[in-house]
């Protein structure tokens, strides 16, 4: 079993201890980070069967159910927050979504890859194509900002008329990606697709161990095991991220942490963190195009889907969401989108590129952390 197995199984210890945390009140903080510890390999085990499920299914309903659940956890967690009021850590977790996987995820596979194979290519067509999705993200995000910026006197109610009308555009643009990958242009993905199928870093095996005896030709996954396998995962990560949100303005407080620096980087990290070392590991496999359509692809669901998802939710749940961001969350991902296309676009990566990315993180976060004590010196 790899070292990385270990460390996922080993965390699934916190899945019991943050439960007793919560009902013997060892504090809100031990609550935080054991909840937070939790869901990291709750959120592998998530991925493992919605992979293993997909083969089962086909190409086609595959595809669907890993575009899906492809950021579930993110999704329930946020959507918690969201029933909670925390409408402001809402927004900041997407934009933090967003930029985690464009310059930590990227950066790190493409510095960890091209440490080890110098040089690694991938497909400029379809890092092109999802450039422009994450440009129409750029702009959905940039529009509702704008007009709330520029306009003093505009009523809440117009911009959150706007911000629905901008999510339903967003969720059938993302439907019509699906269309694109799936349906009409699935050449495009065919390189990924194989990759992602031959090798032998799936996501069950990052989180399952193999069998000694493993052919190279494996049977077919077992439904009756994987379909109990990802509800259960589901359910738990749901109670999990219900003790998380609970436990996070007090738990942020005692760590001298703004709400905007926890949503935009903690949160993110602690929700796609199984992603994160999917991607990483199939780029030090010299399988940049799959790591690529990873990072980016989560990137490009949580712009397209998710947000306006949440945007739809908060009118159900009572707890209106709109589109109108922070400026500097605005910035943010402007600048991750923009650096991401301007290194991927050659379709080839090395280990400067990917330093880059996440010296752009890295700036970001100081950014965020910073951002409450420049507004109280400014005062």
């Amino acid at each position: 079993m790899s070292i990385k197995n270990l460390i996922f199984y080993g965390l699934l210890i916190f899945v019991p201890i943050s439960l007793a945390a919560r009902f013997l009140d060892w504090g809100e903080l031990v609550v935080f980070i054991t909840a937070g510890l939790a869901i990291i390999p709750l959120a592998g085990w998530m991925g493992a069967s919605t992979e293993e499920i997909a083969v089962v299914l086909g190409p086609s309903w595959g595809g669907l159910l890993n575009a899906t659940f492809g950021n579930a956890t993110e999704l329930i967690i946020a959507l918690i927050a969201l029933n909670e009021g925390l409408v402001g850590v809402v927004k900041s977790s997407i934009v933090g979504s967003i930029i985690s996987n464009l310059l930590l995820v990227l950066g790190l596979s493409m510095l960890l890859g091209g440490i080890k194979f110098k040089e690694q290519d991938f497909q400029p067509v379809m890092a092109r194509v999802n450039a422009s999705a994450m440009n129409l993200a750029v702009i959905a995000i940039l529009l509702p900002t704008a007009v709330g910026f520029t306009s003093t006197t505009i009523p809440e109610s117009t911009l959150q008329s706007l911000s629905d009308a901008v999510a339903i555009i967003l969720i059938a643009v993302y439907g019509l990606t699906l269309l694109f990958s799936m349906k009409t242009h699935t050449y495009l993905y065919d390189v990924g697709t194989a990759d992602y199928a031959s090798s032998v870093t799936g996501t069950v095996e990052k989180f399952a161990p193999e069998p000694p005896d493993a052919a190279e030709s494996e049977p077919a996954p077992n439904l009756k095991i994987w379909v109990p396998v990802l509800i259960g995962a589901t359910l738990i990560v749901a109670v999990e991220s219900e003790l998380l949100v609970n436990a996070l303005e007090p738990a942020t407080e005692q760590l001298g942490l703004s709400p905007l620096f926890t949503g935009v980087i903690v949160l993110p990290i602690i929700g796609n963190a199984a992603e994160h070392a999917t991607a990483v590991t199939v780029a030090m496999k010299n399988k940049m195009e799959l790591s690529v359509s990873v990072a980016v692809g989560s990137s490009m669901q949580i712009a397209l889907f998710v947000a306006p998802i949440l945007v739809l939710a908060g009118w159900i749940l009572g707890e209106p969401m709109d589109l109108n961001f922070d400026p500097l969350e605005l910035v943010a991902v402007a600048v991750a989108v923009l650096i991401t296309i301007s290194i991927s676009s050659d379709g080839r990566s090395n280990w400067l590129e990917g330093t880059l990315l996440l010296a752009t993180y890295a700036i970001l976060g100081f950014a965020f952390y910073f951002r409450p004590v420049l507004e109280t010196i400014g005062g």
